[in-house]
């Protein structure tokens, strides 16, 4: 079980997010770079890096997962 995040870190990750994507990556320090002293605090900087870099990974197993939905429907049914 995780820590859970403040709506405020969750609406400010989308936000960013939606704004500016492609400056954010997979990880955490690149997050945090991308950030840079944007925000007021050092502390909410790394939880919204944090939370981010973990929306990147987990958008990226959901398209995948998402991609091969229709298989597995077709091979557990019999004719």
């Amino acid at each position: 079980m995780g820590r859970i995040k403040s709506t405020l870190i969750k609406r400010t990750s989308r936000q960013l997010i939606e704004n500016a994507d492609e400056s954010f990556g997979k990880t955490f320090e690149e997050n945090k770079k991308a950030l840079g002293s944007t925000l007021p605090s050092k502390k909410m900087r790394n939880k919204i890096a944090g939370y981010v870099a973990r929306i990147k990974k987990n958008t990226k197993t959901i398209i995948d997962d998402n991609k091969y939905e229709g298989v597995d429907q077709i091979r557990g049914s019999s004719i």
